[in-house]
């Protein structure tokens, strides 16, 4: 594969794309604090260019990601709509209790993320009652690792749960500490033949969801700071793609240069027609 091209700025390639299928969490925020110059860059391709859609694989409908904007002080005016692998997962969630109107879930992660739940008329039960499982991701992410799960995971194997994981992530920085997402759980529950359904990157069908979002565009770009979630999946949906090289990835990305940026691609089977350190004009 070519190595990617290193740009200083957005605009130099934006141009090119009549879309943007943008990630949020290490290149809008940082869950913690607002990235300024990426959301001017997102509003200045808005204005000139096409739309742009946040495609996200946090665990919450789209609504509990803009009251976090709100909260931590992202802006809302550079953007046309956002979609999350929450979302997904809780309109899964609504067609399985139509199905079975008696249907038990166990949850799994923190009780500030069960407003995925909202408004679902969904029974919460032990593993012992539990028709299927919904993973958000740690209860304490700060503290906890899967390893702690390992009685837990376990047990649903026992009975054969299905997990619905509503996070592919396996990690991610919450200002510099890096903590466990739910896709680590997910992970963790196959290893030992648990059944599992992923919602969210790297997985077509929310790919399909922000590309009709966006119009269904043709030269829609995706942006994103993770190779086996954002470039994986923008490789998957045929998207030309753009790194952002300080997120997720740290000082692997050293030395950032093109040569090395390819290696590391290239050992995780993706690609990117160029990327930046930061997301910015």
């Amino acid at each position: 594969m070519s190595p990617p091209r290193l740009i200083a700025g957005l605009g130099e390639i934006a141009r090119d794309h009549d879309a943007l299928i943008c990630d949020i969490w290490g290149v809008v925020h940082d869950g913690q604090a607002p990235f300024p110059e990426a959301a001017e860059a997102l509003r200045r391709f808005r204005q000139s260019h096409g739309k742009v859609i946040l495609l996200s694989n946090a665990p919450r409908p789209p609504g509990s990601v803009e009251e976090q904007f709100r909260r931590i002080g992202v802006a809302t005016d550079f953007y046309d709509a956002i979609v999350t692998s929450g979302g997904a997962a809780r309109e899964d969630l609504a067609s399985r209790v139509r199905r079975d109107p008696s249907l038990a879930l166990y949850y799994i992660g923190p009780e500030q993320d069960t407003g995925l739940l909202s408004g679902l008329d969904i029974a919460r039960t032990g593993i012992d009652k539990a028709d299927v499982a919904l993973c958000v991701g740690l209860a304490d992410d700060l503290t906890e690792t899967p390893d702690d799960y390992s009685d837990i995971l376990a047990a649903m194997r026992a009975k054969n749960l299905t997990m619905l994981c509503a996070n592919p992530d396996l990690k991610v920085y919450r200002g510099s500490q890096l903590c466990w997402c739910a896709g680590a759980l997910a992970q963790a529950y196959e290893a030992i033949g648990g059944p599992v359904i992923y919602y969210g990157k790297p997985y077509p069908a929310i790919y399909d969801a922000a590309l009709a979002a966006a119009g269904r565009p043709s030269r829609a770009l995706a942006i994103g700071d993770a190779l086996i979630t954002d470039l994986k999946g923008a490789k998957a949906a045929g998207l030309a793609a753009l790194f952002i090289a300080d997120g997720l990835h740290g000082e692997e990305i050293e030395p950032y240069t093109p040569e090395h940026l390819g290696e590391m691609f290239d050992a995780a089977h993706v690609e990117a027609k160029a990327a930046m350190r930061a997301l910015r004009w």
